[in-house]
């Protein structure tokens, strides 16, 4: 989503082409990110004020993945969770129990109002036994002012105290493009991921076994491409070089 469909709350240039050429030819398509905080209806909203209307079905968010995961796990289990909205929506439409008494999970998400009494709960509850969960390993999140600590940030600091990593299900873990590819019943040999991100997305959308799509109208720069020991199956400007190929 970000830097590829819209930067900094504005739509990039093609992008609701892009999306129309999509609908047009009946073509089966998510929009991921790693945000936890918003549900699909927000980020729906969101997006229609920048001039994009993409129905709340079509977005697929890391809290919605990581509620796939648990229910996967361990169906209709209990967590506390840290995290705003997005991730207790989700978890609730699972069946899941939020609680602080013996859950199964500790499950960590993005919150704009991370606390240290929720942090010290969570570091004593995954002492006590419970398993600990990220919704996504991002260190830190844009705001006006410059970045903010976000999730991979404050897990690092529970793992520190509790001596336990978290296990992580947004990108760059491929699980986030497979529980998506299920999402709408797709295959990876068919399937293409458009993203921004070499570090995120593109290695993510590799090891998932899908055709990959940089853009470079957010994260990375074209003379970046070459440090990584990975590579796209293709690079473009934008998403506007895309339409022609849908």
């Amino acid at each position: 989503m970000d830097g590829v469909l819209v930067h900094e709350e504005q739509a990039i240039p093609g992008a609701s082409e892009f999306l129309q050429r999509l609908i047009e030819r009946e073509r089966r398509f998510l929009v991921l990110t790693n945000n936890s905080i918003f549900t699909p209806r927000d980020l729906a909203a969101r997006l229609a004020a920048t001039g994009l209307e993409i129905p709340e079905e079509s977005i697929w968010t890391s809290a919605l993945a990581t509620a796939q995961f648990l229910a996967d796990q361990q169906p209709r289990g209990s967590a506390y969770v840290i995290g705003e909205a997005g991730l207790t929506t989700a978890l609730h439409e699972i069946g899941y129990v939020m609680t602080d008494a013996k859950p199964d999970y500790v499950v960590l998400g993005e919150t704009r109002t991370y606390s240290f009494e929720a942090i010290t709960k969570a570091i004593r509850l995954i002492n006590g036994g419970a398993r600990f969960i990220c919704t996504n390993p991002d260190a830190t999140g844009p705001s006006q002012e410059g970045p903010l600590p976000a999730t991979g940030a404050v897990a690092a600091l529970i793992s520190r105290a509790t001596k336990l990593d978290p296990y992580y299900v947004g990108k760059p873990n491929p699980m986030m493009f497979r529980s998506a590819l299920n999402r709408i019943e797709a295959h990876s040999e068919t399937t293409a991921m458009v993203g921004d991100r070499m570090d995120t997305d593109i290695v993510a959308g590799m090891e998932a076994g899908l055709t990959t799509w940089l853009v470079l109208t957010g994260s990375t720069r074209r003379e970046e491409i070459e440090r990584y020991p990975y590579r796209p199956n293709h690079v473009v400007d934008s998403v506007a070089d895309l339409i022609d190929h849908v």
